[in-house]
């Protein structure tokens, strides 16, 4: 398949990874795989050698072309990107990466008026179906949606599992002024919920908080909040509790959620009858059933954080290739400290439980 390689400005800390630290990234991705390769099932070995074993629900495609479409919108600052198809199996390889679920970059559906929302959407989601059919067995595809064309995306929620047998969707934090507890969102969540489907998110540059330091690209601060921002939405919306068959998955370690708990919970309290209306079960009932990814999160104080939050059970292995690689985060997950069959659950068996189709 042709190498899509195109200038991607993205105000995203990724953007600006530098090579020098590859090595030691390396080191410790090798290290972090031998210890979890001892502690791996016997149908796991092979010949000597650990076969692939690992789940990444957080990497990235790109459709030809798609650089070209969105350029200019919500991204900026500097560095270049480029990917291909190739180069995420070369990375799954060198990392022990099994399968990965691929969601398209960042605005993704969010960018124009309803005609080029669903055009992106059906674009990616066709491109990515044909890399799970190219690569039996290596890509999983969580399909996007343009959310605020509200019957677009009952279309497309419709195409993507029905004709495309798409494992989820993608869906971004937020879209302008919207977050997705938006009551505008109801009957997307309605058709999503009794589909019990997974939903992928994804913070991305939000139209509230641009250039809001000077000289510090929004990736740095405004990603992470963009994801605490979409979590708070949804549960104290009432959302969360609303469609509880929907089974949400957040970036990056729940981005901030983790280090504002006691401010979810002050807030519960404030709300007095509301919450109860809100969520009967309390917003720790709603905070610990969501599923996070570990992807820029795979550090001691993230993962620290989360622990506090939520169980091994609930936390998914996460690259966000191609701006991170597999050894940065095997190193993150090796070096924190979990139980062997914790990160056994983390790294594989927590993706299979949330997506049992992987596992054929």
């Amino acid at each position: 398949m042709a190498i899509l390689q195109n200038d991607f400005k993205l105000r995203d800390e990724s953007a600006r990874v530098c090579d020098r630290r590859a090595p030691r990234r390396n080191f410790l991705g090798q290290f972090a795989a031998l210890g979890a390769a001892a502690a791996l099932p016997g149908e796991l070995l092979g010949q000597g050698a650990v076969k692939p074993y690992r789940i990444d629900v957080h990497h990235h495609l790109l459709y030809p072309g798609y650089l070209d479409e969105v350029g200019g919108q919500r991204q900026g600052g500097g560095g270049g990107l480029k990917w291909s198809p190739a180069m995420s199996i070369e990375d799954m390889d060198k990392s022990g990466i099994a399968l990965s679920m691929l969601s398209l970059i960042q605005p993704s559906a969010s960018v124009g008026d309803a005609e080029k929302r669903r055009a992106i959407a059906r674009k990616s989601n066709d491109y990515g179906a044909q890399l799970v059919r190219d690569h039996p067995g290596r890509f999983g595809s969580f399909a996007s949606l343009p959310l605020t064309d509200v019957d677009g995306s009952l279309k497309e929620i419709e195409y993507a599992f029905g004709a495309l047998k798409a494992e989820g969707i993608c869906l971004m934090t937020s879209y302008q002024d919207k977050y997705l507890g938006d009551e505008a969102f109801a009957p997307v969540w309605q058709e999503l919920n009794r589909r019990k489907a997974v939903v992928y998110t994804h913070p991305l540059t939000p139209d509230c908080c641009r250039n809001t330091v000077k000289d510090l690209p929004p990736g740095v601060v405004e990603y992470a909040t963009d994801t605490t921002r979409t979590i708070a939405s949804l549960v104290f919306s009432g959302t969360a509790a609303r469609y509880p068959d929907i089974r949400w998955i957040f970036s990056h370690s729940g981005g901030t959620m983790p280090f504002l708990l006691s401010r979810f919970t002050r807030q519960e309290v404030d709300m007095k009858e509301r919450a109860r209306e809100k969520m009967p079960r309390g917003v720790m009932y709603e905070l610990k059933k969501f599923h996070y990814d570990t992807a820029q999160g795979n550090h001691s104080g993230a993962l620290g954080a989360l622990m506090k939050v939520v169980n091994p059970s609930q936390v998914l292995f996460g690259t966000d290739f191609p701006f991170r690689d597999g050894a940065e985060e095997i190193g993150g997950l090796g070096g924190f400290g979990f139980e062997a069959k914790d990160l056994r659950a983390i790294e594989r068996d927590n993706a299979l439980k949330l997506l049992p189709t992987l596992k054929a």
